[in-house]
């Protein structure tokens, strides 16, 4: 079962081999013997291609749901007995594994040798359950999920401009200038078209819908385009505190920013979270509680 769902999800059987590091003739064997079990063809083979049958359609479906379960009972067992083991795939931002945060994963690999970590740095958000990953850490502003969350630090954000381009247009006083001015777009934003702030006396939301020459999906490389005088940027403050702390990039509009987003850790639904899901989770947790990482000051 297991051999049949590599070769559906990665689209043929040299691509499951390379995956699962299986040999193509063990998987093709592993299929065939399934089929000739419950006694029905579950994929067409072609020289080029694989394609579900109608059946296959169906088998692959309860397949997932079953195999699942599996690993969900296993995992149960193994936790009776204190063992946490096994691989946890993890997806992370780009920015947060190549800066000092990333730090708290390899620490849990040194901590935690029998657990084996595959780590996918994308700084765009990935669907958890269609591409098999068990947890995400995720820097935002958490909206309403079919997900479970759990908050491991805060996380600040801030608008920033370069002198130059200041000097040269002048710097705005409230957020609603902002619609005045060239601005750099990070992508990853929920609405990355409408950035939120508050009124610091009402505490009413302010959201001004921007628009830019500049739009990416990495904080690192908005945080170089605004360095270039390309626009004002949304960044995480941590990215570019060493900027701001050495004049190369200058806050803006800091009583009206809003504080709401964090670091989360999420991950799917499931009727038992797997215990080395749940071990990296607490570690995590438990590791930026001890470097204090909330994320919100300038050092």
């Amino acid at each position: 079962m297991r051999a049949f769902m590599a070769v559906v999800e990665n689209e043929g059987f040299s691509a499951a081999a390379r995956k699962t590091g299986r040999s193509k003739a063990l998987l093709s064997k592993y299929v065939r013997e399934l089929e000739d079990e419950i006694g029905v063809l579950l994929i067409n083979r072609t020289t080029r291609q694989v394609a579900l049958t109608a059946a296959g359609e169906v088998y692959m479906t309860r397949a997932g749901q079953l195999l699942n379960d599996i690993e969900s009972l296993n995992d149960a067992a193994r936790e009776a007995t204190g063992e946490a083991k096994g691989m946890i795939r993890v997806s992370a931002a780009r920015t947060f594994g190549d800066a000092h945060l990333g730090h708290s994963l390899v620490d849990f690999a040194v901590d935690h040798p029998d657990i084996s970590l595959d780590i996918h740095l994308d700084d765009g958000f990935v669907d958890l359950v269609n591409e098999g990953f068990d947890v995400a850490i995720r820097m935002t502003r958490l909206a309403d999920s079919a997900l479970i969350a759990r908050r491991l630090a805060s996380l600040d954000f801030c608008i920033v401009a370069s002198p130059e381009l200041l000097k040269r247009l002048g710097k705005p006083s409230h957020p609603s200038q902002v619609t005045n001015y060239p601005v750099v777009i990070d992508s990853n934003a929920r609405i990355f078209t409408s950035w939120q702030f508050r009124d610091p006396e009402t505490g009413q939301s302010l959201p001004v819908q921007v628009s830019g020459q500049f739009t990416a999906n990495s904080p690192v490389t908005v945080r170089a385009a605004a360095l270039a005088g390309l626009g004002l940027a949304l960044s995480p403050s941590f990215v570019v505190k060493n900027d701001v702390r050495e004049g190369r990039l200058v806050k803006l509009f800091e009583e009206y920013m809003e504080s709401e987003a964090g670091i989360y850790a999420v991950f799917p639904h499931r009727r038992h979270l797997p215990a080395r899901v749940r071990l990296f989770v607490d570690y995590l947790a438990a590791w930026f509680k001890k470097h204090d990482l909330e994320l919100t000051k300038e050092d």
